[in-house]
């Protein structure tokens, strides 16, 4: 897969080739779908109570008469059907918790960022410098380089002050690439990611996984690079 890597002006310098197998991969709805809704119930916390007939108080005494008044026979003020009464089938603690092993949200992640780069969403910027560490300088960039109205921002080997930038800005979040997730990819539309970012993505999940264990390979360099 060749990426085109550009500059905060928006201007194509260079390209890379990255790893097929981190770019490159075939989409898996089914399967990012599988993990997106275990991710989600994951966050859950399950602590959702209302109480039951027997755990609302009052209610000991017969409210009126079984028979000759005409009303229903109630036997108690905290019935369901009665105003301040128990609820039914209502809800309890538990647990939402949804197995999801490392390998499907890892395959998961890379089918998600293999589509923003076969759709052109996904923008590599060769550093993260601005003139000025100040959000307007952010929002120029951004907009020089052709994100979204949604970005997610991988700003390795960015300075500290240059990552606050974003923080003003709506619907876009900064991470760094170790933390990157297909949730994240999915509920934004661009992502910008630096030079330093993608070596992490491919040395952290480029490879093969082996009995467990993944067996790192020697990521692929870009000709211009290699000469």
């Amino acid at each position: 897969m060749r990426l085109q890597v550009k500059n905060v002006r928006g201007q194509v310098v260079r390209s890379l080739e990255a790893r097929d197998d981190v770019f490159g991969r075939a989409a898996n709805p089914a399967l990012v779908h599988q993990v997106m809704v275990g991710q989600q119930a994951n966050l859950r916390q399950g602590t959702a109570a209302t109480k039951t007939r027997g755990y609302v108080s009052g209610g000991g005494r017969k409210p009126r008469p079984q028979k000759g008044t005409g009303f229903s026979r109630a036997g108690s003020i905290r019935i369901p059907h009665w105003r301040g009464g128990g609820v039914v089938f209502g809800s309890h603690p538990r647990s939402y918790r949804v197995r999801t092993p490392k390998r499907m949200r890892r395959q998961a992640m890379l089918s998600v960022l293999s589509d923003k780069a076969r759709e052109d969403q996904l923008v590599v910027l060769e550093a993260l410098d601005l003139d000025e560490a100040k959000t307007r300088e952010m929002v120029r960039m951004l907009s020089d380089v052709g994100a979204g109205p949604s970005v997610l921002l991988l700003g390795d080997g960015a300075g500290p002050g240059v990552l606050r930038c974003a923080r003003n800005i709506q619907r876009t979040k900064t991470i760094p690439a170790y933390q990157l997730n297909a949730i994240d990819l999915l509920r934004h539309q661009s992502v910008v990611m630096t030079l330093e970012a993608v070596s992490t993505i491919e040395a952290l999940w480029g490879g093969t996984v082996k009995g467990g264990r993944k067996a790192y390979e020697p990521a692929v360099e870009s000709e211009e690079a290699a000469a």
